[in-house]
């Protein structure tokens, strides 16, 4: 992926606020628009750099049960 992709979207949430991260996830879920994709791909790699061994493990069995 491109960095200034990842820039892109981190540069738009700048600020933003719980709700409406929130919102954008849903949004982009609903949309099911391939161009939303790396938004929340950006959103999964935040996470995950910031996941401790045990949250990335939750993250792990969840995607598990449910692919």
């Amino acid at each position: 992926m491109n960095t200034n992709i990842r820039k892109h979207i981190k540069n738009n949430f700048k600020g933003a606020k719980k709700d409406e991260i929130k919102e954008a996830i849903i949004s982009s879920i609903k949309e099911k628009e391939e161009i939303t994709l790396p938004g929340l791909g950006v959103f999964f790699e935040i996470i995950w750099n910031k996941a401790n061994d045990s949250e990335k493990d939750i993250i792990l069995k969840l995607l598990e049960q449910n692919l």
